[in-house]
């Protein structure tokens, strides 16, 4: 029969560590509770499995989720994350909450790694430990996150930390993506209207043109050949969009590429102000939550750095956690860094100075995220008269260009 060795505590609170024989590792967990004991931690002893059915392996197979494409979405960990910390907070143990958790959750990665994640807390194991063992639904920082809140036994609170963080983040991208679909539609329309002019209308007025046997201008020759071209390769147009997805990727792979993409992207007008609020936002946000949380400082940063998507930013984390590590503060080295505004620089050293950094990381996120919010109006504001020229612009060459070589014709019948 398989051996297990277990630790457990006791009615006194005192901690036990000794071996049990069971059949499983469930059934070794009810001969311990049977014994009056609380298992923390059991585990089938090595080499003495007693072959076949020994060890945790005897216990039940969970099924796997099948075949999954990509990760777990944002939204269904979100929502997760904060009917978890609601049911902690409510008294309920971490195994039950997350049993009911699986059974709200669609088949998939999500389902399977809650319900795995329970069944190795029921046996004895952490709540991190667990989550660990799925890095495509629990990245490091929520991993972290959750191993401080066990460390300092506020699980519930952390919990609930994790929740807030996520959620902000969440409606900030929201927000963003909310910004792209209108500016999209009105282009793709802007694209298909001037499309069928150039390929259907313009090409009826060259053969008219031909017939009459007219000099025709510059600029009407020049939007003929753009027609002839589109009438004739229309088929190539569809690629346009995928070939510079294609070229952007390309140049992303390559570190030097991206790291100019990365530095262009923070120096165009309006967008790259956004994009670098939003990065700074994110920055502190999850800096300031993973210090609150009790996480060591240079794991901290280290986590951060490492879920910062624009490198010229992750640079500069990098240069900052090299500097704490020698005994420096993080103002300087982001002073230095020029990535961040002097407020941010000057926030954090006060945050430093007085030992409330994390509550000063969170003001200085949530003061970006108004001004994201701000700006992500203000450029939807700006993008509707933009498109509005560009459309009156684009059907303005070609109204001008159609009517040149009639107006020339007018003039020589009135000559």
């Amino acid at each position: 029969m398989p051996v297990f060795t277990y630790e457990a505590l006791d009615s006194q609170g005192q901690e036990v560590k000794s071996e049990i024989e069971a059949e499983s590792n469930d059934a070794a967990i009810t001969k311990i509770r049977q014994m009056g004991y609380f298992p923390t931690n059991v585990r089938a002893k090595k080499g003495k499995s007693g072959g076949g059915k020994g060890g945790a392996a005897a216990g039940r197979k969970k099924k796997g989720p099948g075949i999954v494409i990509g990760g777990v979405k944002s939204k269904d960990l979100t929502t997760m994350t904060r009917q978890l910390a609601t049911l902690v907070d409510a008294g309920l143990p971490i195994v039950r909450s997350l049993k009911i958790l699986e059974s709200q959750q669609k088949p998939g990665l999500l389902k399977f790694a809650v319900g795995s994640v329970a069944e190795e807390v029921e046996g004895g194991s952490n709540l991190s430990e667990s989550m660990a063992k799925f890095p495509k639904v629990f990245d490091k920082l929520y991993v972290n996150m959750v191993k401080a809140g066990e460390a300092g036994g506020v699980l519930d609170t952390i919990l609930e930390r994790l929740a807030v963080f996520r959620e902000k983040s969440q409606k900030l991208k929201k927000q963003v993506m909310a910004a792209m679909i209108y500016p999209a539609a009105v282009i793709t329309v802007m694209v298909c209207i001037l499309a069928v002019i150039m390929i259907k209308i313009v090409p009826q007025f060259q053969l008219m043109f031909e017939e009459m046997d007219l000099d025709l201008p510059g600029l009407t020759q020049l939007l003929i050949f753009i027609s002839s071209n589109l009438a004739n390769y229309w088929y190539l147009l569809p690629g346009i969009p995928f070939a510079g997805y294609t070229i952007f990727k390309l140049v992303s792979i390559s570190k030097p590429g991206r790291w100019v993409m990365d530095t262009v992207s923070l120096k165009l007008p309006i967008f790259g102000t956004i994009v670098s609020k939003s990065t700074v936002s994110r920055f502190c946000r999850t800096l300031g939550t993973l210090i609150a949380s009790g996480v060591p400082i240079l794991d901290a940063l280290a986590i951060v750095r490492d879920a910062t998507a624009n490198v010229v930013i992750a640079g500069a984390i990098q240069k900052v956690h090299e500097s704490i590590r020698e005994g420096e503060n993080i103002a300087g080295p982001l002073a230095q860094s020029k990535v961040v505004d002097a407020m941010v620089v000057n926030m954090i050293d006060v945050g430093e100075e007085t030992g409330e950094l994390d509550k000063m990381l969170i003001k200085v996120a949530d003061t970006f995220d108004d001004d994201v919010d701000a700006l992500v109006t203000g450029m939807m504001s700006l993008i509707e008269p933009m498109l509005i020229v560009v459309m009156g612009l684009s059907v303005g060459f070609i109204v001008i260009a159609l009517f040149l070589p009639l107006i020339s014709l007018m003039e020589k019948m009135g000559g």
